[in-house]
């Protein structure tokens, strides 16, 4: 039988195995702090016995921040070799080891941000799992910030168990409604291999207007070479390029992109494969970003595409409450910088009208491309033309992230506010800076490094300020998941929700700075009232007595679509 280790808060770990007597230690009333491998190797069994545990301790996911964090790099956990616990692989709750479908990562840089070493945490024993708690807890104690990281690690843990029970209860989805919208959209079912009709028309129109009767408008090369033929002088087939161009094949070819992604992401197949018994599973991976964003190892699950947001429907008698943060990157800078300016304009409102108000810029449009700008590394266009009234206005935020993108420049690391530290960049960025300096290199390969040390820097800038977006979001899953179970439960008729949610409100969904609740209707009030109270005491958690805020918009629906427009 494979055992779990369970740390008391008295501080001792117990070894139990997985069955009765699990299931009994979890149910008692002491609130033990569940300390295991992978949270998905072992809540997911829980869950189907109907047992909700409270907190946990995923040991996988505290050994990858402790590991590389630079609050720890002289704890024993830090200079080991590298051994079975850095070979792990994230396993989605009813999955397989698998590496995330993020849709690309922060830049898109690649090597840290996905788990790829082979791994099996269900291999680990008791013993194992006691040995890394206790040298897990020793490096914590001995770091630069014991308590942030402590938080950090309580965080991630509870969103692994969010993860794992929002797969369990499953976003309610209509699969007879996004029949409906595809069929509306790209008609009737095709044969397997076969473009929808509504596609294959407009193919064919793309093939007429570019004289290419053999063109495969799916192959990117094949469309490049054809407009080039006809003399558009295009460099890619991105929406935001072909609109800027007049020719007859443009309409038709981006009416045809719109609906093969419709088709591609969320068509028959994808309903076919991901949505069971009236709901869609998604597979989270928590931490799966290198900034500590959720990633998807597969379905999608970090988007919901505004064309099928019809066909996700709540069950008769239960709403959905769904909550987003408003401009939580920006107001996680002006919390880390200390900014007063910057959160006195978000205080009670929109935090880019507030910039309008207060005379920092003439739009709010202007605001907010300024502040994106600074955050990812905008040099050219509007953002580069407002930074400079940001920088004015906003001093201290600016200098923070101009801080991050010179210590990226130089190759050293930064840090969150809870101490995920960042990766450093690889054996090839060192390369292309040494031959830069040689007394051979030659302007191409300068050209080269400067390129990549701006590409670092722009790294390093984001990732101080969206990891501690990240670890704001992790606080409020984990505040929000609590206060719904203390919301208990409401008599539904009929009611299809799985053990151990029946009757009560409980999260379904997540995406960065969203959140969607499946409540019973009457509780729906008291849902939107301790979703936005989380917010603010998340805000509390991470900045104290700070006064920025973090307001949240609230919609509810039985809809989901109709509950974020209202929002």
């Amino acid at each position: 039988m494979h055992v779990v280790v369970a740390a008391r808060s008295s501080g001792q770990a117990t070894a139990v195995d997985v069955g009765g007597v699990t299931v009994a230690e979890a149910a008692r009333p002491t609130r033990p702090r569940w300390t295991w491998a992978d949270t998905n190797l072992w809540y997911p069994g829980l869950l189907r016995a109907g047992v909700r545990v409270d907190r946990c301790h995923d040991l996988r996911l505290a050994h990858r921040v402790l590991r590389a964090s630079a609050w720890t790099t002289g704890s024993r956990l830090a200079q080991a070799f590298a051994g079975a616990w850095d070979a792990l692989q994230p396993v989605p709750a009813g999955g397989t080891p698998t590496p995330p479908d993020d849709g690309g990562t922060l830049f898109d840089l690649d090597p840290t941000s996905r788990a790829s070493a082979a791994g099996d945490a269900a291999t680990l024993d008791g013993r194992a799992c006691r040995v890394e708690l206790d040298a897990q807890l020793d490096a914590v104690a001995t770091s630069r910030a014991p308590g942030r990281l402590r938080l950090l690690l309580a965080a991630e843990s509870a969103g692994a168990l969010a993860a794992a029970e929002m797969q369990r209860a499953g976003l309610p989805w209509d699969a007879g409604r996004h029949d409906e919208v595809l069929r509306d959209q790209l008609g009737p079912r095709p044969a397997v291999g076969a473009r929808p009709d509504r596609m294959e028309r407009l193919a064919a129109e793309v093939r007429d207007a570019l004289d290419a009767p053999t063109l495969n408008p799916d192959s990117l090369p094949d469309v490049l070479r054809a407009l080039r033929r006809t003399g558009l002088a295009v460099t890619s087939t991105r929406s935001w390029e072909l609109q800027q161009v007049d020719h007859p094949a443009i309409g038709p070819l981006l009416a045809y992109k719109k609906l093969s992604r419709l088709f591609s992401a969320n068509g028959w197949a994808w309903l076919d494969a991901w949505v069971q018994d009236g709901r869609f599973r998604p597979e989270y991976v928590v931490g799966g970003v290198v900034t500590g964003r959720w990633a998807s190892s597969g379905g999608g699950a970090l988007q919901i595409p505004q064309q099928v947001r019809t066909a996700v429907r709540a069950d008769p008698g239960w709403v959905f409450v769904v909550a987003d943060a408003a401009q939580l990157e920006p107001r996680v800078l002006a919390g880390l910088a200390h900014d007063e300016r910057m959160a006195d304009a978000g205080r009670g409102k929109d935090l880019y009208r507030g910039m309008v108000d207060t005379g920092v810029v003439d739009s709010r449009a202007h605001g907010k491309v300024g502040m994106l700008g600074a955050m990812y590394g905008g040099t050219t266009g509007s953002s580069a033309a407002v930074l400079p009234r940001l920088a004015r206005a906003f001093p201290a935020s600016l200098a923070l992230v101009e801080d991050a993108a010179r210590t990226g420049e130089r190759g050293d690391v930064v840090t969150t506010l809870l101490g995920r530290t960042s990766p450093r960049p690889g054996a090839s960025w060192h390369e292309t800076q040494v031959l830069a300096q040689s007394d051979d290199a030659d302007a191409g390969a300068e050209s080269k490094a400067r390129a990549q040390t701006r590409a670092w820097g722009r790294f390093t800038r984001n990732f101080v300020v969206q990891g501690t977006a990240a670890e704001w979001a992790l606080c409020w899953i984990a505040e929000v998941r609590r206060r719904l179970w203390d919301l208990g439960a409401a008599e539904v008729p009929g009611d299809r929700v799985p053990t151990p949610f029946t009757g009560r409100p409980h999260l379904v969904y997540f995406l960065h700075d969203e959140l969607v609740v499946h409540t019973p209707a009457p509780l729906a009030d008291a849902v939107a009232a301790e979703v936005r109270a989380a917010a603010a005491a998340s805000g509390r958690l991470l900045f104290g007595d700070f006064p920025v805020d973090f307001p949240v918009s609230v919609g509810t629906d039985r809809s989901y679509g109709e509950a974020k427009d209202a929002g």
